[in-house]
């Protein structure tokens, strides 16, 4: 298979199908691991009840996704459209900065930073939108992980 042939081949799937696709492998392979445990029942739950359930949960929402992908954009895809790098970079970036910041400067400041950074790689993003989005995700993350599930990770690490 030449390079121009796989090109068209993955041309005609869209990023919708894509994404799909790939949360149902994620969601399969989490189902897989969730069962070596034992489920239980609805009753009595085991440690495997609650990966699995989550790995189905992934997986359907996966098939929702990849099924609902937008066909109107495989027919007006043109045949020039190139991969954005911008994105891809900056998602690595936001990850990489999530590490370092997150273990030099704590919660507050990694999860600022990788929802930043990411939310920067699309193109029609400001940095107005950028950071009442990160602002955003900065309150959900403080709820949900330190204040709800008590977390050992510092909100701020400055000089550890």
């Amino acid at each position: 298979m030449s390079a121009g042939s796989a090109r068209r081949i993955l041309s005609n799937y869209n990023k919708d199908f894509c994404g799909g696709a790939l949360l149902i492998l994620i969601g399969l392979a989490v189902v897989y691991r969730g069962v070596a445990y034992n489920i239980g029942t609805m009753a009595e739950m085991g440690p495997g009840f609650f990966p699995a359930m989550l790995g189905v949960l992934l997986t359907l929402i996966g098939a929702v996704v990849a099924l609902t992908g937008n066909a109107a954009a495989l027919a007006t895809k043109t045949k020039g459209s190139r991969l954005d790098f911008r994105g891809w970079g900056c998602i690595t970036v936001g990850i990489i900065a999530f590490i370092a910041f997150g273990k030099y400067g704590g919660l507050i400041p990694a999860t600022f930073a990788v929802v930043f950074i990411s939310a920067m790689g699309d193109r029609n993003n400001t940095i107005t939108r950028a950071l009442l989005l990160s602002i955003g995700m900065l309150v959900l993350c403080l709820i949900v992980f330190w204040w709800g599930l008590h977390i050992q990770f510092p909100l701020f690490a400055w000089g550890e």
